[in-house]
């Protein structure tokens, strides 16, 4: 394997209504759909679909959920022998309620995901050791995470940090061990506790944390694009204009086509490039995974743009 996701998977239940209840109401809503989700399994899927070899470790609950989100990782191409089931425990869900104006309220039970723990790397030590790159989240335990970065940095695995969703004690100095810190503004705007409105804001918000000694900072923007700070290098890349239909998992989508781009080729700017227009592609389908292109529907986007 090329790349191991160290993280979470979610299962999105996903209720379309046109008017949201009030305290103790009980109304029809006109559709619903169940999705395979969390960050962790999201990033694995884009890279995945883009032609990467990738491995998974997480952990899935006991119950009825598990055997489908093994299934659906399995389908899209991800290895899962280390996507393992915490006995008495649920899945990790997401209830998402979305009104008429695609206006989201979502709910995160985290359930198993916060039962992986450091012994799961351990158990994966060997295949973790043959990959060239992995990616981290916070939809597990920060004691997972940071115990996942001391592991990669001892073997000379390249670390993909993605800080979402942001948590205001994550421990910098441990960010800095990693080779890459990829946040959105509104996780960096947490992370710093400075505004993020403007190019110029985000750039003044990135240096703080490139002094504390970040090696490479890679900002997404949505809609403006992303932006890489690297010591005083500054490289913005453009969005990809297109008509959104749902934003849910752009992120993610990034993130995956990035680490794929990234271990085939080395180039980070032309990596960020790709990705960009990954994520765009994805936010003119419904959902998250389901709205991930495989490598040639994305080619024939990338002809088409």
């Amino acid at each position: 394997m090329d790349i191991a996701v160290i993280g979470s998977n979610m299962v999105d239940l996903i209720t379309y209504t046109n008017q949201m209840p009030k305290a103790g109401e009980t109304l029809e809503a006109p559709d619903f759909a169940i999705g395979c989700g969390g960050k962790g399994a999201n990033q694995a899927v884009a890279a995945a679909k883009m032609g990467g070899s990738v491995m998974m470790v997480s952990k899935v609950g006991d119950d009825l959920f598990a055997p489908n989100t093994v299934a659906n990782l399995k389908q899209q191409g991800v290895d899962t022998e280390f996507v393992t089931i915490a006995p008495g425990t649920s899945s990790g869900v997401a209830p998402i309620f979305v009104d008429d104006q695609s206006q989201n309220r979502i709910l995160i039970i985290k359930g198993a995901n916060q039962q992986l723990k450091p012994a799961d790397i351990d158990a994966a030590a060997e295949a973790l050791k043959a990959c060239q790159l992995i990616i981290l989240q916070l939809e597990i335990p920060l004691e997972t995470v940071y115990y996942a970065i001391d592991f990669a940095r001892q073997h000379d695995i390249k670390v993909i940090l993605n800080p979402a969703p942001a948590v205001a004690n994550l421990d910098i100095d441990y960010a800095c061990k990693c080779d890459f810190f990829m946040p959105n503004e509104t996780e960096l705007e947490i992370l710093t506790s400075m505004p993020v409105g403007t190019d110029d804001e985000v750039k003044r918000a990135g240096q703080v944390l490139l002094k504390r000694g970040l090696k490479n900072l890679i900002i997404t923007l949505g809609g403006r694009g992303s932006l890489w700070m690297s010591g005083d290098h500054l490289h913005h890349v453009a969005p990809t204009t297109v008509q959104a239909v749902d934003t849910s998992g752009a992120g993610d989508a990034f993130i995956g086509c990035f680490a794929h781009e990234l271990v085939k080729t080395g180039d980070i700017a032309a990596s960020m490039a790709q990705a960009s227009a990954y994520a765009a592609c994805s936010v003119t389908g419904r959902g998250t995974q389901r709205s991930y292109p495989d490598a040639e529907t994305f080619q024939r986007f990338l002809n088409l743009n």
